[in-house]
């Protein structure tokens, strides 16, 4: 299954891989692993493993069917460069984001040592997009491995950013996305440290994108940052997300 959106910096999501497991301290909330335990309960057969990792074979074919151009999270479910997906998997994976060109395909994972080792076995065409998770300075080493690969796009998350991060090398970095975590357990973000991020951002010409503060209520937190939305993305004709058709 795919499905629009409710993620603010994409448009649909498509879920060739399900499931994934812990691997650092942004993941003790993983609203990933809240909603597949409830679709699980809910009976629905994609999700009848529950959060273990699983790939979906049927599911390959959906970028194909969508007809209009769109921006997609590859993934929002689980991590494509999970060590138990297979490298076979993910190759083909690619080959249809590589064959099925008139979308955008954004990868995001927090397993960028895979990403780095498998980067020479993977094709890479502009409209494949390649991001990293760092939650606090702990995890910089990722955008290392990130800036490594051979993708054209190179973008970061620092969501849910749960630290200072005081230093950071953007170096080939093509954009930036800051949140707060949300949920009912959610830590809190402070705002100092989204202005240091958004401010080395704006020093170095680099696309910010402010998804949210987070809380336990983040409709009610909101987005705005210093009286404005922050959501530029690194190629104009995507800022406007809305545009794109659900067709």
């Amino acid at each position: 299954m795919a499905e629009i959106s409710r993620i603010e910096w994409t448009f649909a999501s498509w879920n060739p891989v399900t499931g994934c497991s812990r691997i650092s301290p942004g993941c003790e909330h993983c609203y990933a692993e809240l909603m597949t335990r409830r679709l699980h309960a809910m009976g629905q057969e994609k999700y009848r493993n529950g959060f273990i990792v699983t790939t979906h074979e049927r599911t390959l074919n959906i970028p194909g069917s969508w007809i209009k151009p769109r921006i997609i999270f590859v993934n929002s479910m689980g991590d494509l460069f999970h060590e138990e997906v297979p490298v076979e998997f993910i190759k083909k994976t690619f080959s249809v984001m590589n064959k099925v060109d008139r979308h955008t395909y954004q990868i995001l994972t927090k397993r960028s040592g895979r990403l780095a080792e498998l980067d020479s076995e993977l094709h890479w065409n502009p409209h494949i997009w390649a991001g990293v998770s760092v939650e606090n300075p702990d995890y910089l080493y990722r955008i290392d491995h990130l800036r490594k690969s051979g993708a054209h796009i190179k973008f970061i998350s620092f969501e849910p950013l749960l630290d200072e991060i005081s230093d950071v090398d953007l170096t080939g970095i093509d954009w930036v996305i800051v949140g707060g975590e949300s949920g009912p357990h959610a830590r809190p973000v402070r705002k100092d440290w989204i202005i240091r991020l958004r401010d080395i951002c704006l020093d170095r010409d680099i696309p910010f994108f402010f998804k949210q503060w987070g809380g336990s209520n983040r409709k009610a937190s909101g987005r705005m940052l210093d009286g404005r939305i922050w959501e530029n993305m690194p190629d104009p004709s995507k800022q406007m997300r809305l545009g794109f058709s659900t067709d």
